[in-house]
């Protein structure tokens, strides 16, 4: 079983990424607060171990919150993940794709782009399936039942 390690929300496109300690989903929309609100792409998920992976060869590792995922979470694979349901807390995520890794990672580290290309790298996205409040600490774990 995995662990929510971190959680960020974006206040708009293209803003500062926040850290919160806790936050609510609101099913078929997302994060509460969120600027990315509704569509397909309602959170993103990368993992700790990808991250590791993919920054351990650029010198200085950067801050995860660079990558601008909203959830940081341990212990699950996103490999071959799409349309599976990803259980965070009391609420569950079908993740809808693969988020690939847009200019704004070299302006944040030099190479981060390059270096999330590989499969996955750059994390999931997916839509919010429950109206829950998840926080750091929270089991995660995939839906059995999906």
């Amino acid at each position: 079983m995995g662990r929510l390690e971190r959680i960020w929300i974006k206040r708009m496109k293209g803003g500062p990424m926040d850290e919160a300690d806790r936050v609510a989903t609101v099913a078929g929309r997302g994060l509460a607060g969120n600027a990315n609100q509704g569509g397909t792409r309602q959170v993103t998920i990368i993992t700790a171990e990808r991250w590791r992976a993919v920054t351990a060869g650029l010198g200085a590792r950067p801050d995860p919150a660079v990558r601008r995922a909203n959830l940081m979470v341990s212990g699950v694979d996103f490999t071959d993940a799409r349309l599976k349901v990803l259980r965070v807390g009391g609420c569950r995520i079908r993740i809808l794709g693969e988020t690939r890794p847009c200019e704004q990672m070299d302006q944040a580290a030099d190479g981060l782009k390059r270096a999330m290309s590989q499969p996955w790298g750059g994390g999931a996205f997916g839509e919010v399936l429950d109206d829950a409040e998840i926080a750091v600490g929270d089991p995660v774990s995939w839906d059995a039942q999906a």
